[in-house]
């Protein structure tokens, strides 16, 4: 393994893995889950179709969430990556758990955010996004950049989902107006 972003990578890790209980870093962790984080968005789409009786968003949310295996295994299967406490496990980069959450959480706040009277979905979304990210590197089990590789390799489905929202419902209303 090698690379410029390498050295600076291994040195945050060091600093940051198990400065924080197990407990806790495997909870957060935990909330990229398939098993956790797909209802959220289930119900998100449920709800979504329910008040607007469009079905593109949802379904751009479902494909936007079905993608990420075809995103994600790829490369980790190309870059054979190691994680940082298993130096002979491969397939760490980029961070499946974290794309999962990203797209399971951001996109079930678009497709909720619409009919919210404040922007606690977006708030909420990117909460748990992060504490999911930080779990898997407090934890051990991810490079901080197999976390933030996933969050940029996600942008495109997020962008795509938030145009099937605003294209079913129309521009983003004013909070507090």
């Amino acid at each position: 393994m090698s690379g410029p972003l390498l050295t600076p990578d291994e040195r945050l890790s060091r600093a940051l893995v198990r400065t924080v209980p197990d407990s806790v870093t495997e909870r957060l962790s935990d909330l990229g889950n398939v098993q956790v984080a797909v209802p959220v968005l289930v119900l998100a789409t449920a709800y979504s179709v329910r008040r607007s009786c469009a079905w593109t968003p949802a379904l751009t949310a479902g494909l936007a969430m079905a993608l990420v295996p075809a995103v994600i295994v790829p490369l980790k299967t190309w870059t054979a990556r190691p994680g940082p406490l298993e130096p002979w496990a491969a397939g760490y980069y980029p961070s499946g758990h974290t794309a999962t959450s990203a797209v399971a959480y951001l996109g079930a706040a678009l497709l909720i955010s619409p009919y919210a009277r404040r922007p606690w979905p977006l708030a909420a979304a990117l909460l748990l996004t992060a504490a999911t990210a930080t779990g898997l590197i407090l934890r051990g089990w991810h490079w901080p950049l197999d976390v933030l590789a996933s969050c940029f390799l996600c942008t495109p489905l997020l962008l795509a989902v938030a145009h099937a929202v605003r294209r079913a419902v129309g521009p983003p209303r004013h909070f507090g107006g």
